[in-house]
């Protein structure tokens, strides 16, 4: 009998007849409940949205409100063959060098001369580009300054297609990391670009030719407004070329940026203002 009492106590708990009731609770009241959850999350919902419409009524679309200014910008180069910044290959074994030159080709098509003259602006040299909005009035889209793949002289690819790998003689770019505002250099100074053996490979480096000459980055390519804002701009390229580097053995070279008014960077960030690359070139 109590075994039958247990088992009527236990659906009751789930479903009384007699009271019609649900878990203990009757259709009225599981009714509040649910109306109170919905009330509820629609509330959250709807302060989440007038939270986030408040928030991107402060926001620029062309220009980040808040950013860290990086003192130092970072370098990186092209070719890039891996993570390790390791450019090696045989001179006599094409298949280990001819994939550079495609690598590169497709890095400055964005640079040959015809587009940028459609898209860019001849500039004024040695002078920043400033193009400052009018109070409210933004001045978007900005114009940028024409690069044009030629002013890379021997690296450009335009007459020689293999960039000097297939004589040993090759050619490396450089560019500068884009950051929004900065004005890299004072006084007129353009920054430029030196590049120089580690400490253990003082011998094995050679002379080395840059284009544009002296390495700059011209003045005229900053300020840089941001993606959206500037949306044609293209950022200027220094190359290398390496006449006569040591064959048959690794070479550690470091390029850095050099300008008045940009700090040298920490030695725990080897991209800040500075690219460090392994380059061996063999013969046998």
């Amino acid at each position: 009998m109590s075994k039958d009492g247990e088992k009527t106590g236990w659906k009751e708990s789930i479903w009384n007849s007699r009271t019609r009731e649900f878990l203990g609770r009757t259709a009225s009241s599981w009714g509040l409940i649910l109306l109170f959850y919905v009330v509820f999350y629609i509330f959250l919902a709807g302060l989440f949205a007038l939270t986030m419409y408040v928030m991107l009524q402060t926001l620029d679309e062309h220009k980040p409100t808040w950013q860290d200014r990086l003192s130092t910008p970072g370098m990186v180069i092209r070719p890039k063959s891996d993570e390790t910044y390791e450019i090696i290959y045989n001179i006599d074994k094409t298949e280990t060098w001819d994939m550079y030159a495609p690598a590169l080709d497709k890095f400055l098509t964005p640079y040959n001369n015809s587009f940028q003259a459609e898209k860019n602006n001849e500039c004024t040299p040695d002078q920043y580009f400033q193009q400052e909005d009018s109070g409210d009035v933004k001045n978007n889209p900005k114009r940028s300054c024409q690069f044009n793949r030629t002013i890379l002289e021997e690296c450009s690819g335009i007459n020689d297609r293999h960039y000097g790998y297939h004589e040993g003689k090759p050619c490396i770019i450089i560019k500068l990391n884009r950051v929004i505002g900065m004005l890299p250099g004072i006084n007129g100074q353009n920054p430029f670009v030196t590049c120089g053996p580690k400490r253990e490979d003082s011998d094995k480096i050679g002379e080395m030719v840059y284009f544009p000459p002296n390495g700059t980055f011209n003045l005229m390519y900053y300020p840089y407004y941001g993606k959206k804002a500037q949306v044609n701009y293209s950022q200027p390229l220094v190359a290398v070329k390496f006449l006569n580097i040591t064959t048959n053995q690794d070479v550690n070279i470091e390029c850095r940026i050099n300008a008045n008014n940009i700090p040298v960077g920490s030695e725990r960030d080897k991209f800040a203002g500075r690219v460090s690359f392994k380059l061996r070139i063999n013969t046998n």
